[in-house]
């Protein structure tokens, strides 16, 4: 059977809905124009300060206007993939290729080893020949506390492995499935059976919460292994020299389960670290991985993951190979992304950390367009095209050769050869950072990754199954949050003000679309000006007595009418269609304010800094653990806030600007009751925006002055928010 005859591995689909999502696009994009109409034409000829504002919200609505256009544009074709697993077993059978599975920890008290672990045993135990599978764990926090959580899941995979595939565990993190899973009825061998593998893994997860606790490796475990010596060379976790074990030697007859089955390659890699040398955080990190495994194990096909994603999803491999090997399309693909899905979301998602129209629309419109972003986890890489190589029209792989190639050397052998492939010093006057692995010099150094695979003639695709490929563990606080999305802002505009800006950098190399498919997210930062004016001014002019938005009895109030309905509609819609609660829309729209008014203006004035020289990169690893106060307010979906921070100030500062804005509408009204219905007349619009945005702040109300719990506001906080916002009111209202 020729090549062109075969059947394809995957099936492409247009996404439903899309007339009806262009033709609410097209009715937005109408009344735009009246909007911008009745901007023009009333613009104001007297008053100074009311031309200000006047011009100040016009500007905010062009550029709500013009990043709208984006996403609509993004998002005006997408699709998604259906993957064909039976058909790639049936084709290829035992040629599948070799895999390497890279997860990356940097910190062993806000990322526990005991979480590692169970992301390690997950990938290990994945629905593919074991032999063909290499699992790394690359830990730049050069902990012995991780590297002996790294020696019981050793211990432990060889009887995890065999009882996943003999009951069809799902998902295959013990953690996660003993959490859900109940044991098996009507079969007493199978019930003795997992209660005994149960026992085994609380006794292993005990052993390393303790050790971790005592921060201390008992002195027999310190014996029983020779990669413990290396830690009396270590001074820190900043100044050590490159450790690396194999940990598991596939290759090796005897590394076998208890059932006689070959157990995949673990290996344990921390790269050298010296004060003197920039290590690039999980950027240097993956290029470590890169070349090390290149001689140990050289999959074709790279997955990177971070340590707190764990696999739901115990064919993801091969879901993704039905990308790589299709006949038709699979040569010319980079790189396959999944979602970042979490297991802690709460039912009306609290923090709206899901991103869930982002991952179910919008980068499926990118996938359209000629692929999504590389987003940094859960995503399998083609090697040759993350270390650099160009795209060729008449590339053809050969997986057959791919998979002959073999190591000879002795474990022990491969340990000393490959340290020096990851010392402070490899790099030096290499490719490597620039044109080869992963980007150096950004906070997103994974979106500009993707960018320039896409830019060296590669596509990539998104896949998104039923059952979720991956889940990890989202922000549980506010704070948390917010200080995640101020790095990813300010990444994403660092990208977009450097040589690397989609615009330009993608000119004649990916399509337009594309291009502008990125910029969206690139813009992320640049969001917070005209949010930061369109919720302070507006509400400061109704002190003022300064209308900005048509009466209500004008037709010129229809089309912002028409706008803010349709708009906001569509978008409670889409919401619910990708499984979310009307709460959940509700959390989701003061997230998005709380970001862009806190998150994104640090983002700005940090990329600034930057770029004038007064800042250096930085990279602040997220806790993914928290005490139980906080988890049980998580769990009640309370927003957490319980700490001190220029952010909360700002957000605090500006709900008492939008309170005393509605207060002094109240009292306009009152004071004119003879004229009440022209006053409503007049401000009506700035009235019903200040009460939306009083709504949105509710919880922060809450926090100020109602609760007594440990998430509430801090007293400062409270102090400075009423003397700021009273002091700005004072000075606008004269």
């Amino acid at each position: 059977m020729g090549k062109n005859d075969q059947v394809p591995l995957f099936e492409t689909k247009q996404v439903k809905g899309r007339i009806l999502f262009r033709w609410i696009v097209a009715s937005i994009f109408l009344g735009i124009c009246f909007i911008c109409m009745y901007r023009l034409r009333f613009f104001p000829v007297e008053g100074k300060a009311k031309r200000m504002a006047w011009t100040g919200l016009f500007l905010s609505e062009l550029w709500f206007s013009f990043y709208w256009f984006l996403i609509s544009v993004s998002r005006w074709n997408s699709v998604y993939r259906i993957p064909y697993v039976h058909r790639l077993t049936k084709r290829f059978g035992k040629e599948l290729p070799g895999v390497d599975v890279f997860v990356c920890t940097a910190d062993p008290l806000l990322e526990p080893p005991s979480m590692v672990v169970n992301t390690v045993l997950s990938v290990m135990a994945y629905d593919y020949p074991p032999e063909k599978l290499s699992v790394y764990l690359s830990d730049d926090g050069g902990s012995d506390l991780t590297f002996y959580g790294m020696l019981e899941a050793a211990n432990f995979s060889k009887t995890w492995l065999p009882f996943c595939n003999k009951l069809k565990v799902e998902p295959r993190s013990p953690e996660a499935y003993f959490r859900t899973a109940s044991e098996p009825v009507n079969d007493p061998v199978n019930v003795q059976h997992w209660l005994s593998v149960k026992k085994q893994y609380v006794d292993m997860k005990m052993r390393i919460e303790t050790t971790t606790k005592l921060n201390r490796i008992p002195e027999h475990v310190r014996i029983q292994h020779k990669g413990f010596r290396e830690w009396d060379f270590v001074s820190s976790k900043r100044d050590h020299q490159t450790i690396l074990q194999i940990l598991i030697d596939g290759r090796d007859p005897n590394a076998v389960d208890i059932g006689g089955n070959p157990l995949p390659t673990l290996v344990y890699l921390s790269r050298e670290k010296r004060p003197q040398h920039h290590h690039h955080f999980k950027a240097g990190a993956m290029n470590s991985l890169i070349r090390v495994s290149s001689k140990i194990s050289n999959g074709p096909i790279i997955l990177n993951v971070d340590c707190d994603m764990y696999s739901n999803n115990s064919e993801s491999i091969k879901y993704s190979l039905c990308i790589f090997m299709d006949e038709e399309k699979g040569d010319e693909i980079a790189y396959v992304q999944f979602p970042q899905n979490f297991d802690n979301l709460t039912k009306n998602e609290t923090y709206s950390t899901s991103l869930r129209v982002i991952q179910k629309l919008e980068i499926q419109g990118l996938d359209a367009n000629g692929g999504p972003m590389y987003i940094g986890t859960g995503c399998f890489h083609r090697r040759e095209a993350l270390c650099g190589k160009k795209y060729e029209e008449n590339y053809r792989v050969d997986w057959k050769k791919l998979n002959d190639t073999k190591v000879e050397e002795s474990a022990s052998l491969l340990e000393e050869t490959c340290k020096v492939l990851a010392s402070c010093t490899f790099e030096h006057n290499t490719p490597w950072g620039k044109e080869m692995g992963l980007k150096y010099g950004f906070a997103v150094e994974d979106i500009v990754t993707g960018l320039s695979i896409q830019c060296r003639g590669w596509k990539s695709m998104y896949l998104n199954p039923e059952r979720e490929s991956f889940l990890g563990v989202a922000p549980i606080t506010l704070l948390q949050l917010l200080v995640q999305h101020t790095r990813w802002g300010e990444g994403h505009l660092q990208i977009f003000l450097s040589k690397y800006c989609p615009l330009l950098y993608g000119y004649k190399k990916i399509p337009l679309k594309l291009r502008l498919g990125y910029c969206p997210f690139n813009l992320w930062a640049a969001n917070c000006l005209a949010t930061l004016y369109y919720v302070a001014v507006p509400c400061l002019c109704l002190l003022k007595g300064i209308s900005l938005f048509p009466k209500v009895s004008s037709p010129w109030v229809l089309p912002f009418a028409y706008v803010i309905f349709a708009h906001r509609a569509y978008s409670l819609g889409e919401f619910i269609w990708c499984g979310g609660t009307l709460q959940g829309w509700c959390n989701d729209q003061r997230i998005w304010m709380f970001k862009r008014t806190t998150s994104y203006i640090f983002s700005l004035i940090e990329t600034i800094l930057k770029l004038l020289g007064y800042s250096q990169l930085s990279f602040i690893v997220t806790a993914k653990v928290a005490d139980e106060d906080v988890l049980k307010r998580y769990d009640s979906e309370l927003i957490e806030f319980g700490a001190s921070s220029p952010m909360f100030d700002i957000l605090a500062t500006l709900a008492m600007l939008n309170l005393f804005g509605i207060i002094g509408a109240v009292k306009k009204v009152i004071v004119n009751a003879d004229e009440e219905s022209k006053v409503l007349d007049q401000f009506g619009l700035q009235i019903l925006l200040c009460l939306v945005l009083v709504t949105i702040n509710l919880p922060v109300y809450q926090a100020l002055f109602f609760r007594k719990d440990n998430g509430k506001m801090p007293t400062s906080v409270t102090c400075k928010s009423v003397i700021f916002a009273l002091l700005v009111c004072t000075i606008a209202m004269y």
